[in-house]
């Protein structure tokens, strides 16, 4: 096994979630390419624990709402609430309305502003939402946690060839332009296909998973191309900014 695929693993997985691994010997596009393609596998376990609390707990009796806000309080804290932090930023940096400077200085802050605050309880109270309607039916649990794990393949659209950074340093500058598009386009297939099963074996009609997956991708690259008009390029926050919108898409378009 070649230590470019290893380092790509180990940055996924290192980088997605809290599960102890190596850090990688180097991150450069090669690896950032791998760990972009990789990141829906390297996020199973989170997602498979969060499903796990779903199923476990809606059957005993626990209101359907409730377990969905404890299988997104379990995925947050197994990812570290990562994403979370970069969709804060970039709502931050992208709502002042400053120039690309200013706008990558506030983002680069750490702290939290108002359009950042209303962002996260916008996406998080979605994602309940939708994970307490998925549970309220056959499959849901598996179906959330499906969602979990294409959510992360926003990775690889964002960081497409012909995707600039807009910073010379920090996780966006290792990512942008590192997937050729015929890989995230095939990676997606692949998702899409998944989903696509996953609906049909929960009741609901195969196309459902396809739309999702459009709609997720289509997301996606709104985000990135707001982010290169508006930024410059890409940045880390605006990595993890993509991962959360993908995923409420996803679950938006999988709960009817």
């Amino acid at each position: 096994m070649s230590s470019t695929f290893l380092d790509g693993w180990r940055l996924a997985v290192g980088t997605l979630t809290v599960l102890p691994t190596r850090p990688p010997s180097r991150v450069d596009a090669a690896v950032a390419r791998i760990a972009g393609v990789v990141a829906p596998l390297a996020v199973t376990p989170v997602a498979a624990a969060a499903a796990v609390v779903g199923w476990l707990l809606v059957p005993i009796g626990l209101p359907s709402l409730v377990a969905g806000l404890l299988m997104v309080a379990v995925t947050t804290w197994l990812t570290r609430a990562i994403h979370l932090d970069g969709l804060a930023d970039t709502a931050d940096g992208l709502g002042s309305g400053r120039p690309p400077e200013q706008a990558l200085a506030i983002m680069k802050r750490g702290d939290v502003g108002p359009m950042g605050v209303v962002t996260l309880i916008v996406v998080m109270g979605l994602q309940v939402a939708c994970v307490s309607g998925l549970l309220a039916r056959p499959g849901g649990a598996a179906l959330a946690g499906l969602a979990i794990c294409a959510g992360r393949g926003a990775l690889a659209v964002a960081a497409r060839h012909g995707v600039p950074a807009a910073r010379r340093d920090g996780l966006g500058a290792a990512f942008a332009s590192s997937t050729p598009v015929s890989v995230a386009v095939g990676l997606w297939v692949v998702l899409a296909g998944l989903l696509s099963a996953a609906s049909l074996l929960s009741g609901r009609p195969w196309w459902q998973g396809l739309l999702a997956a459009v709609l997720a991708v289509a997301a996606i690259w709104y985000l990135v191309r707001l982010a290169v008009r508006r930024l410059g390029g890409i940045t880390g926050d605006v990595l993890g900014a993509s991962v959360e919108v993908a995923t409420t898409v996803l679950m938006v378009a999988l709960v009817p």
